[in-house]
């Protein structure tokens, strides 16, 4: 597992002696994967179903151009091992 690192950085004003400290965390590998699989998950989900719905409606408009144009690309949402 990846260790946390933290990483400060001192920054100076001009017109006074104080310095001051900004430490800043960076957000572990492993939340950066799940948030980004997760994400990956959401879009594929809405692109299909925004996908079936315009296939839905190219069936009930009887636009069989639209239709094989639209079932090609959903080939790609749908493929059995």
């Amino acid at each position: 597992m990846k260790k946390e690192k933290v990483i400060y950085r001192l920054k100076s004003f001009e017109g006074t002696a104080r310095k001051r400290i900004n430490a800043r965390r960076e957000i572990p590998y492993e939340l950066k994967l799940a948030s980004q699989l997760v994400l990956d998950e959401l879009c594929f989900h809405w692109n299909k179903a925004r996908l079936e719905e315009e296939l839905n409606e190219s069936i009930d408009q009887n636009d069989q151009t639209k239709f094989k144009e639209l079932s090609e690309e959903y080939q790609n949402y749908v493929w059995e091992s």
